[in-house]
């Protein structure tokens, strides 16, 4: 590859960095904007809350330590290395950072370069960044709050149609259409199949969502890989946090972040790798 395609790949990682950084906002507020939306509706729209708790979004208020009320400098915002240079903990009340926010930042940096260095073409790369970055956010989120919001996963399945469309991707608009509809009436069915057999419900409707978004982004022949390989890391996962005694209230695991693993793998390898892993 030549030096000027190695130097845009190592410009993305930076920039990942800093999208590394909003995700980490994204993540942690979503889901409690989410939750205020849903309190508000619910009331009617009236709430007793104070006006400024009624500020509350992805840019205000500022971020500050959950301890001590601690306002975030900018210096002490910087991806990775403010981490590093304030060893891991508060730089008011020495409370310790949980080292997640700068994996996501580290993640989000090689899934920027990879995708520049990969991907053909600047809107090829730009569009996997995209999904990269849209895929890591939705795990983590599910993993926390079991929640895929529809604020991301329905913006990343239209985005994979467009891409499509638009022959930002190898997909044809067919193969996109198809795979969207496919990957979402057959998780669709398993949901309601299982709840008739069990009474019970064995993943949510964003589950759905998720999967005909790879289906639109990967076509509907990459669905069966995707769903075997998210299957499989699933087993592996649910059966190390069982041993180590791990698993929560109830036994519940999401299965966003597995679906989100094994799109994360097809992007990386391609749905055909997925099918001789699992030995097909």
């Amino acid at each position: 590859m030549p030096f000027s395609h190695g130097l845009a790949a190592a410009l993305a990682g930076i920039l990942g960095l800093l999208i590394g950084s909003f995700l980490n906002v994204v993540i942690h507020r979503l889901p409690l904007m989410l939750e205020r939306q849903w309190a508000t509706d619910c009331s009617g729209g009236d709430t007793a809350e104070p006006e400024v708790e009624k500020a509350f979004n992805l840019m205000t208020p500022r971020s500050r330590c959950p301890d001590c009320g601690h306002l975030i400098r900018w210096h002490e915002n910087i991806p990775v290395l403010s981490y590093v240079f304030l060893r891991g903990r508060c730089a008011s009340c020495r409370v310790r950072i949980s080292p997640r926010y700068p994996a996501v930042e580290l993640a989000t940096a090689a899934l920027f370069a990879w995708c520049v260095w990969r991907a053909p073409g600047q809107a090829g790369a730009l569009a996997w960044c995209g999904f990269s970055a849209a895929l890591l956010t939705l795990a983590l989120i599910d993993w926390d709050t079991t929640l895929l919001p529809d604020d991301i996963t329905l913006p990343l399945l239209w985005a994979g149609l467009l891409a499509a469309a638009t022959s930002v991707t190898h997909v044809t608009l067919q193969s996109s259409v198809w795979g969207a509809a496919s990957g979402y009436v057959s998780l669709w069915s398993v949901y309601w199949l299982f709840k008739l057999a069990t009474g019970k419900e064995g993943m949510g409707y964003g589950d759905f969502k998720l999967f005909a978004a790879f289906g639109a982004w990967f076509g509907w022949q990459a669905l069966v890989p995707i769903i075997l390989m998210a299957s499989l890391i699933g087993v592996v996962v649910g059966l190390a946090l069982k041993l180590t005694n791990r698993l929560r209230d109830g036994g519940y695991i999401p299965f966003g972040p597995f679906l989100a693993g094994a799109g994360f793998t097809a992007m990386l390898f391609g749905p055909e790798v997925i099918l001789r892993t699992v030995g097909l």
